[in-house]
């Protein structure tokens, strides 16, 4: 995991992933994006949430399908990003991947393979005023020129009140209202929990996995102390080897101690120990050069 990321935004992840591991939650959802479906049960839900995707270890944070009919792919983002299209596509893709072999369908058959119908989703709990309702991989990377692969991405902002969705994203806003007061400490989580157990917001969710709650939460605002504490540390140890042994191979060694110990790539690890732009490119091609 990146050591950008914030408790922040892992604890709300977390939530999501958590809460909708649940599978009256997550029928809830579906229920929330298709209410005209009224045949469908909780039990024709197939989770099919990725792990990772291909070499980049990137997961996304709930997939699944109802019977054979739809494929929902959803990510929870409080942080913009366009870059969602391209990554709901690649999610999208390596899903199709893990069905065919998963039923033992084979792409080489004479006959077209009967695949669900893909819908997919960003919820979006940030504060960002301009609100488009969906994003297309061909206008966010092509300036919506006509091209022989597309993705559109359905971006969800709030819900039908008291729907499951509406009460994720009232979880969030007051979540971040508690860390803008309280600060990343045990009081904010507290806070959170009994303001929104208060409003009836994830009510029944919150008080049957409080104390799970409360400990995934605060475990994520230990590991970002932990962490800035170790990335601290190492670029300390860093700038001491640096101006102890001197010239490029002492820097040289410390980027790679970085990349391996703290799993950073070159260009986080050129950050850290702050080389200049003028040098970067011959410790690139040092590293690359080596693999």
């Amino acid at each position: 995991m990146s050591n950008e990321l914030s408790a922040k935004r892992l604890a709300k992840d977390s939530v999501f992933s958590d809460l909708f591991s649940d599978r009256r939650y997550l029928f809830e959802l579906y229920q929330a994006l298709h209410p005209e479906d009224l045949e469908a049960r909780e039990s024709d839900i197939v989770l099919m949430t990725l792990k990772s995707v291909v070499a980049e270890h990137i997961h996304n944070d709930l997939g699944f399908r109802v019977g054979n009919r739809l494929m929902i792919l959803v990510e929870a983002q409080s942080k913009w990003s366009p870059n969602i299209v391209l990554r709901a596509l690649g999610y999208l893709v390596q899903s199709y991947v893990d069905y065919c072999s998963e039923l033992g369908l084979s792409l080489y058959d004479n006959v077209s393979i009967d695949l669900p119908i893909p819908e997919l989703y960003v919820i979006y709990t940030g504060s960002r005023k301009n609100k488009p309702r969906q994003l297309s991989l061909s206008k966010v990377f092509f300036g919506g020129k006509r091209c022989c692969v597309d993705a559109k991405v359905r971006v969800i902002y709030s819900g039908k009140r008291n729907s499951i969705i509406y009460q994720y994203i009232m979880f969030c806003k007051v979540f971040d209202q508690q860390l803008r007061l309280c600060g990343k400490n045990i009081e904010a989580v507290e806070e959170t929990i009994r303001i929104c157990k208060s409003r009836n917001i994830l009510n029944t969710y919150l008080k049957t996995r409080e104390r799970e709650l409360m400990n995934i939460m605060t475990v994520l605002f230990d590991q970002e102390t932990v962490t800035k504490q170790l990335i601290a540390s190492k670029e300390r140890r860093a700038r001491e080897m640096g101006e102890k042994k001197g010239g490029r191979l002492a820097t040289l060694n410390n980027i790679k101690n970085l990349m391996q110990s703290l799993d950073m790539d070159i260009h986080k690890a050129l950050d850290a120990l702050k080389v200049p732009e003028n040098e970067r490119e011959y410790y690139i091609k040092q590293i690359e050069d080596k693999k």
